[in-house]
């Protein structure tokens, strides 16, 4: 062990003393240690530094604690414009013209002359009943009609010659008289039957079912053998002309009395009804390729529905439109020449449904503002009243902006597409 001088404490008898030096331990180097204590050590060191890395002073960042601006907006100017407005209203496609086949004579159908489902056009045979039994009433009208003219030649001979002697008193007056009366009858028997075999001929006829109408013809309801009888009441099978095809369509009282107000009232001008077109929306949603034309407008509202009636024809080569049919039909009915159209991004709804809109004022101030509002016009709504034309109503950024707070708003253009109703009025009730 090593000794140091011990200067600090003098002996008592002056004489050095000598006292022994610390012991430190000896460091170990790390690759006496464990592998754990190794790795603990190292993690400890990095810990550390992270710590004291961490303390030091961080740079301020840009703009922390400074007042945030003007939130920006997204704002539309009204301006009016001409618009055609349409209702929409409910109908059922019918066919054009509908004929139903029945017999007018009594028979057996001996044959079916046509393929069901086929397109027949007028004049075309059906059916044909069995004619022998019309075959010999004809002839027997026939039979009966050249009697009668004999009988008629016969007194015409007569009178001519009782004529000739009656000149000379050869017969009695009475006897002349009633040769003359002869004539006139047999001549009204002559009438008699030429009548009953014109009305053979007919039954003769009648015998050959034809089609009175062209179009598509459906299923027959009898078959060869079949008894029919003259104007039973189960038609043998019915031709319905497609092309045109007509629409029925019902439109409510109530909203025909509005329509008719705005019109007296100078608000819209009426489509004349010669020139308004009808679009189709079919069951599937999708709009037929063609436009028809009204045709007739109902003068009485039903009772029972409280609904009149109206129709369109739609041409329909193809017959791609089929009778029965349930459609919605788009009819222009006005034209309001300064309408007001607010995009329904714009539009926000409350609880109880009634719509409002935020509009920018000239110092920039957002204010709440509700609105009268009429029918959808594609993705807008037509406004009735409370926005001015030339003001701003705020269509983006319901987020960032509140009611009363200053804005700074850009025009932008109306969007494509309607903005879902549901995100609007949840964008207006985290802005009020």
């Amino acid at each position: 062990m090593p000794f140091l001088l011990n200067a600090a404490r003098p002996a008592a008898t002056g004489s050095l003393t000598l006292a022994p030096a610390p012991v430190r331990p000896a460091a170990l180097p790390l690759s006496r240690l464990s592998p754990a204590w190794a790795r603990t050590c190292i993690a400890a060191l990095c810990i550390g530094g992270l710590v004291a890395c961490s303390g030091k002073d961080q740079p301020p960042q840009a703009g922390a604690g400074k007042p945030a601006g003007e939130p920006a907006v997204g704002v539309v100017v009204l301006a009016p414009e001409s618009q055609t407005l349409s209702t929409e209203l409910p109908g059922r496609t019918a066919a054009f013209q509908n004929a139903d086949i029945r017999p007018q004579i009594n028979g057996i159908i001996q044959k079916r002359l046509f393929t069901e489902g086929a397109l027949v056009k007028a004049g075309q045979p059906l059916y044909q009943v069995d004619p022998a039994t019309y075959e010999a009433a004809q002839a027997s009208a026939q039979a009966v009609l050249a009697k009668a003219q004999a009988t008629a030649r016969t007194a015409q001979v007569n009178a001519k010659r009782n004529a000739e002697l009656v000149e000379i008193d050869a017969i009695s007056r009475q006897v002349f008289d009633e040769s003359q009366a002869a004539v006139q009858q047999t001549q009204a028997d002559v009438g008699v039957a030429q009548a009953a075999l014109d009305a053979a001929r007919i039954n003769m006829r009648y015998t050959r079912l034809l089609a009175p109408i062209s179009g598509r013809i459906g299923l027959s309801a009898v078959t060869a053998g079949a008894l029919v009888t003259a104007n039973q009441a189960n038609a043998l099978t019915t031709i319905q002309q497609l092309d045109p095809i007509q629409v029925d369509i019902t439109q409510s009282s109530a909203e025909l009395l509005q329509l008719r107000r705005q019109w007296q009232e100078g608000k819209f001008t009426r489509v004349d009804s010669n020139q308004a077109k009808v679009k189709l929306i079919l069951e599937d949603g999708s709009t037929y390729e063609k436009e028809g034309t009204l045709q007739f407008t109902g003068t009485a509202v039903n009772p029972t529905s409280g609904a009149i009636t109206l129709r369109a024809t739609f041409p329909n080569p193809d017959h791609f439109i089929m009778p029965g049919m349930y459609v919605r039909s788009q009819l222009a009915t006005s034209v309001a020449p300064q309408a007001l159209l607010l995009p329904q991004e714009a539009v926000i709804r409350n609880a109880a449904g009634e719509p409002s809109v935020q509009v920018v004022g000239e110092d920039n101030k957002l204010t709440k503002r509700p609105v009268e509002l009429g029918q959808a016009v594609g993705n807008r709504w037509l406004v009735i009243s409370g926005v001015k034309a030339g003001e701003k109503v705020m269509v983006d950024g319901f987020q960032k902006a509140r009611v009363g707070q200053t804005v700074k708003p850009t025009v932008v253009k109306p969007r494509d597409k309607a903005a879902p109703a549901a995100a609007t009025a949840s964008s207006a009730a985290a802005s009020s």
